[in-house]
This record gives structure tokens, sequence and C-alpha cells, in this order.
């Protein structure tokens, strides 16, 4: 199982001031600014697949990740915070009222391992609630659920069910074709991290 601990409380502290540096300069109409990797830790130039999410008073405001490992960790995380706060198209995008009311997890994620099963049963029997994200692909359809969505679906067959909708797929779909790939998330939230 990964762990929170692989990062210090300061490259935990770097990764949230950025992501609130990002969001907040988003709002002014600037870009997010190319991270310094010459300040930044060996841990956070390492290729990471990672999502960003935003909480407005304990709602989702914005989530926006990438799974594959396509850029260090400091750029995705730079990335996927403006994505999320920006061009989430469920939402408007953040304004600068809500700045300080914004709440803040990273989930950095292990790479995919394909999970080879031959039905939604065997599906169902794999899976492990509360630690396994879970990414469904057939047929130019594809939906990821982080295991933090495990929090508010923790039934395996509503958790499956809602991401095999989430994908564009039917209800009950099945194939020989369905890909189905796990990965686990080590979450970093500014509840967690202890400010300078």
């Amino acid at each position: 199982m990964p762990s929170v601990e692989q990062y210090s409380q300061a490259d935990q502290r770097y990764l949230i001031q950025l992501a609130r540096q990002v969001v907040s300069q988003g709002v002014q109409g600037l870009p997010p600014a190319s991270p310094n990797m010459a300040s930044v830790s060996a841990a956070l130039k390492q290729p990471r697949g990672c999502f960003v999410t935003l909480t407005l008073d304990g709602r989702l405001r914005g989530c926006i990740g990438n799974l594959e490992a396509d850029a260090s960790l400091v750029e995705s995380v730079s990335r996927n915070s403006y994505l999320a706060a920006f061009k989430d198209q469920r939402f408007t995008p953040v304004t600068a009222a809500e700045l300080n009311r914004l709440s803040y997890e990273i989930s950095i994620l292990t790479p995919l391992t394909p999970l080879p099963v031959n039905s939604e049963a065997e599906l169902l029997a794999a899976l492990r609630p509360g630690v396994d994200g879970l990414v469904l692909a057939d047929d130019g359809h594809k939906a990821t659920f982080l295991p933090s969505v495990w929090e508010q679906l923790p039934q395996p067959e509503r958790f499956v069910s809602l991401l095999r909708q989430k994908a564009g797929l039917p209800v009950g779909y099945w194939s020989d074709s369905l890909r189905c790939e796990i990965y686990q998330a080590i979450k970093i939230s500014d509840a967690n991290v202890v400010d300078d």
C-alpha cells in the first residue's frame, strides 16, 4: 500500500501551497506558472499521475487529473489545480469570492494495474473498497473513480454501476473487451498539512 509518509511534510505543504497559488492567480486571469524545478525535492520531480479535488463548504467544486504519469508531480499538480478550478465542465469557473472557502485535496496515483476479470461478479469480488481506484474502458468510453469515492459509494455494486454510467456505457454492460484497471492513491489535503 502506498503511504503519505513517502512525502515529507515540506513536500506536502509545497504541493498544497502550489495548488492554492495556481487557483489564486487563475482568478486574476493568469495561467499556471511553471514550478521552479530547482527548488523542489527529488520526490516531487518524479513523474506521477494525480488528481486535484476542490471542495467549497464541503461540496465538490471541481476535480480533474491525469491517470498516466506524463509529467513531474509538481507539474501535474499545477496543471490539474488550474483545470479543476477553471475547466471542469460540471461547474462555473472558481471566483475570487470563493478563494478563502476552498479546500484542496491532491490524490497522487500509483501506476495503473490491469485487473483481469471475466465477469462483473469477478470484478466485484476483486475490488477492495476504500483502497482501489477503478478505470473502466471499452469502445471509446472511459471513466474512473478515485479511491476516495468509496466514502460516498461504499457498496461495490453501486460503485461499479455509477462508474459504468459515468463512462457512458449502458446499464449492466459487460463485454469481453471491457478493460478494468486499478490503482491506489496517496491523499494530501490542506486539512492534514501543517503550515509553517
